[in-house]
């Protein structure tokens, strides 16, 4: 199967949404907020068999310095086949000249982004905000 990457942050809304539905994101409840996060991103790049979306990466940056790997994803039935792992070292090169890259990884997914070169850094921890009371 041939896998069709873009640039374009013009993504379907129900595109999106299906997409992250499909590995159970939170983000998939709010299909609209979702859109204009992907359009107001620094960088986006999107992974196509036919016309369905099966792969996802965004980035936020400060445009010279530190780039953020934000939202990495890849529908299950399309996962193990090299679309995560191309999605990742396309955005890798293309910051590649940044000091700081960094991401938020699940238990689950460390060790695939270590298969690509992302290391833990034992004295820091994520930290966030989900919902403001």
């Amino acid at each position: 199967m041939h896998i069709r990457y873009s640039q374009s942050k013009q993504v379907d809304t129900n595109q999106l949404e299906r997409l992250f539905h499909s590995v159970d994101w939170k983000s998939g409840q709010y299909p609209n907020e979702l859109q204009a996060a992907i359009r107001q991103s620094h960088s986006v790049l999107t992974a196509w068999a036919d016309e369905q979306l099966v792969g996802l990466i965004n980035t936020l940056s400060d445009g010279c310095m530190t780039v953020y790997f934000h939202y990495v994803l890849v529908h299950p039935e399309y996962q193990s086949r090299g679309i995560g792992r191309s999605l990742v070292e396309q955005m890798l090169e293309r910051y590649k000249n940044y000091k700081t890259i960094l991401l938020v990884s699940y238990e689950e997914t460390e060790a695939f982004y270590e298969r690509i070169g992302f290391k833990t850094q034992s004295e820091t921890k994520a930290m966030y905000i989900t919902e403001l009371l």
